[in-house]
């Protein structure tokens, strides 16, 4: 049954790495100020490389997540691997808060003068919420598993 339950829940990861490539690809073409463009315009706007440059951390993590539940497929969750996928995951929960909120700014200080740029700054709000909730949620997962492996460790040591 936890064999499934990974796999299970690792398809759910490959399925959200998908939904999210399909909409970085679609929305572009869809945008406002898009619409007139001609395709080679649409993906070479600078703020367009920037969100792509940005999804690496996302898909990063998500690869780790990944990992991490195939450690757990293969009864290896107490090991240093998996704290280290943790690890790796706080981090790009936390560069990908940094630059949404660098990409919010950009908005705010610059674009605010010839568009209203409410919506996309509550975007980023709740996303970078979401990444501070992850990345702290991870924290203690990973703590907490770090002080389970020392102490595995120690009981292997002593037997």
């Amino acid at each position: 049954m936890k064999k499934r339950s990974t796999i299970f829940l690792q398809v759910v990861i490959v399925l959200i790495g998908i939904v999210a490539l399909v909409i970085m690809i679609r929305f572009p073409l869809t945008e406002g100020r898009a619409v007139n463009l001609d395709l080679f315009s649409i993906y070479s706007d600078p703020f367009v490389i920037y969100g792509y440059v940005v999804s690496i951390a996302f898909f990063a993590a998500l690869y780790q997540a990944f990992k991490l539940l195939g450690y757990i497929g293969q009864n290896k969750v107490f090991s240093l691997n998996s704290v280290k996928a943790l690890r790796n995951i706080k981090y790009c929960a936390i560069v990908l808060s940094i630059l949404i909120v660098m990409a919010a700014l950009y908005i705010r200080i610059f674009q605010a003068k010839s568009d209203d740029p409410a919506g996309f700054i509550a975007m980023c709000i709740v996303t970078t919420f979401i990444s501070i909730i992850i990345a702290t949620a991870v924290a203690v997962f990973e703590r907490t598993l770090q002080s389970a492996v020392d102490i595995k460790s120690e009981n292997d040591l002593t037997v």
